[in-house]
């Protein structure tokens, strides 16, 4: 390994991968599973809606725990155990026949999203990089992106030439398939397994850091501090935003475009959180994250402003591709500032907290759109308090402890 392609890439893309299926099937995909449910059976909306609030809960509650369970048995089998439940969870979607029989199939799936999800992705990078984890974590959370962008977008038009239970059980089947595969053939636990630190440098400090992490960070003390909270309060207020948005997006936008260009316009939404995590990835690790943070919170507050007026459909379009320049970046952020705030070892139990904490909060972000909007009769205070929300995150993340711009 002297001259040099660094196998650390590899985990990059075993990352990208493991986001295009656990966000395509486990997150995007939701809302067409949703709205088949409704279709084929005749549930309302808040039948149908409960248990993806109990599913997300559920989710975060063991993605703030994922760090000590990556330590103790390592990606291959987190991975692989992951994509199991997930497929068994989708694949059971498409079988139910009444309403409790979701429960039980979400609380499965619930599994695979808490062990694949953002905390997972950071925790499987950690040890590889350092200088550029900025990039890489963009790049491997493009892969969440691209699963919007594909994968469930592609259950649409396999649901109408097999029907729902054979298009989610094949969907399942190419996430079991690949998933356990890329588990088996790629994943390792870190770069000291070939000799080598992070970013592929000599493992000098490598071991120093493995044996000083081998006492368990206490979480505890982390939730005790501000320099904590100044991290997970407002991305999970500006999460609790962004999800509520993204998931009214089509009925906010349907009324001014149409129901074809409403699916045009959230086609923009996603291109632009791909190019908005990609350049941010490319310069992330040489600018101040905290500042780099709230400078997405205030694009996208530009953006719901633009989709709260929406005068002309050129000002709707304009409005999605600014909210979704910050789509990607509000979900790699916070594991870049912990990265360089904390110590080394104890990032693996405080990512996991931060993303568990973020879950959890946004999971109640599209009852408050859908509750205010209701009330109101329209989307304009519904999007009034996202960008409140969204302004409180910006001001706030401005106020941590941040030891400078670079992961020095």
């Amino acid at each position: 390994m002297s001259t040099r392609y660094f196998y650390g890439w590899n985990i990059v893309g075993a990352t990208f991968a493991m986001a295009l299926f656990s966000f395509g099937l486990g997150f995007y995909g939701l809302t067409v599973y949703l709205a088949m449910l409704q279709r084929l059976h005749g549930w309302s909306a808040s039948t149908v809606s409960a248990p993806v609030t109990v599913y997300y809960v559920a989710g975060a509650l063991l993605t703030a725990a994922i760090g000590d369970v990556y330590e103790r048995l390592g990606p291959r089998a987190v991975v692989a155990g992951g994509a199991v439940a997930m497929a068994a969870g989708v694949a059971t979607l498409g079988v139910v026949t009444q309403p409790w029989q979701l429960y039980p199939a979400f609380l499965v799936m619930s599994v695979g999203w808490g062990s694949m999800s953002g905390a997972a992705i950071n925790v499987i990078l950690a040890p590889w990089f350092e200088r550029r984890r900025g990039l890489a974590v963009s790049i491997a959370f493009n892969g969440a992106t691209l699963g919007g962008v594909s994968i469930a977008p592609a259950l649409i038009p396999l649901i109408g030439a097999v029907g729902f239970t054979r298009a989610l059980a094949i969907a399942a089947a190419v996430l079991l398939v690949v998933l356990v595969a890329v588990a088996a053939c790629v994943m390792r636990r870190g770069p000291e397994e070939l000799g080598l630190g992070p970013d592929g440098d000599s493992r000098r400090s490598a071991r120093a850091e493995r044996s000083q992490g081998g006492e368990r960070q206490r979480r505890g003390d982390a939730l005790r501090t501000w320099r904590f909270w100044s991290v997970s309060a407002p991305f999970a207020l500006g999460l609790a935003a962004q999800v509520g948005v993204l998931t009214h997006m089509v009925a906010l936008v349907t009324p001014m475009l149409g129901a074809g260009a409403a699916a045009r316009a959230v086609s923009v939404t996603t291109a632009a959180a791909v190019m908005g995590r990609l350049a941010t990835g490319v310069v992330v690790d040489r600018l101040n994250r905290r500042l780099v943070s709230s400078a997405t919170l205030l694009i996208q507050i530009m953006g719901v402003a633009l989709l709260a007026w929406a005068p002309s459909a050129a000002v709707v379009y304009a409005g999605c591709a600014l909210f979704g320049l910050g789509v990607g970046n509000l979900t790699t952020l916070p594991g870049l500032i912990l990265a360089v705030e904390w110590p080394r070892d104890r990032f693996s139990a405080l990512v996991g907290l931060v993303v568990g904490i973020n879950q959890f909060t946004f999971a109640f972000g599209p009852s408050l759109v859908g509750v205010l909007r209701d009330w109101a009769g329209t989307y304009g205070p519904a999007l009034g308090a996202c960008t409140v929300l969204q302004a409180v995150a910006a001001s706030m993340i401005l106020l941590g402890p941040g030891r400078g711009g670079s992961t020095g």
